[in-house]
């Protein structure tokens, strides 16, 4: 079985419209301290980035953070964390955050999230990288984009299988569960490929 000791989770830089959204976040950051799984992330203070941040420390976790020096003051850098390492662009944060992660979580999440999430799903895709995508559905949120893949599927612009290259769950629980589950990888040469 695969050991997943850091995981990176693509998350909103605002608490969105629902209260669970941040409950969950909290749930996931401190289920990752106390299991001793170190969090990779954009490195913001605020939003749902800060709540899943702020649980992994509370939980005695520790946590990365990458951001641009261009978003460092707009998301509000958080300088509490374990690391925070400022960047000079978003491919150069989006890179090493795959470089420092063996698995990948999707929290509710705008614009920058679905880019981080069809990125690194069409990564898998290209089989640049076999890490665990995980997209942790809270409350239906992301119902929609699971029916735009099987749009796109339905549509012939995928086969079924795209479908294959990330798992859905519902509760922090079932996702601790998956990870442990995910086999080892074929090839750890991936970065080196891409």
């Amino acid at each position: 079985m695969a050991v997943i000791k850091s995981i990176c989770v693509y998350c909103g830089s605002s608490f969105g419209a629902s209260p669970r959204y941040a409950v969950i976040a909290d749930e996931l950051g401190r289920e990752m301290g106390r299991r001793g799984m170190r969090l990779v992330y954009g490195g913001g203070r605020v939003g749902l980035m800060g709540k899943v941040a702020d649980a992994v420390l509370k939980a005695g976790g520790q946590v990365t953070g990458i951001i641009p020096k261009h978003l460092e003051d707009a998301e509000v850098g958080h300088q509490g964390l374990t690391e925070l390492k400022i960047v000079d662009s978003m491919h150069t944060r989006k890179r090493m955050m795959f470089d420092q992660s063996d698995a990948f979580v999707i929290l509710p999440g705008g614009a920058g999230t679905l880019d981080e999430t069809f990125e690194i799903i069409t990564w898998r895709q290209l089989k640049l990288h076999d890490k665990p995508v995980v997209i942790l559905n809270v409350d239906g949120y992301w119902d929609k984009l699971i029916g735009l893949f099987d749009h796109v599927i339905d549509n012939g612009f995928a086969r079924p299988s795209v479908r294959q290259l990330f798992s859905v769950v519902n509760g922090v629980g079932r996702l601790f569960d998956l990870l442990a589950q995910q086999p080892e990888t074929a090839d750890t040469d991936y970065p080196e490929r891409m």
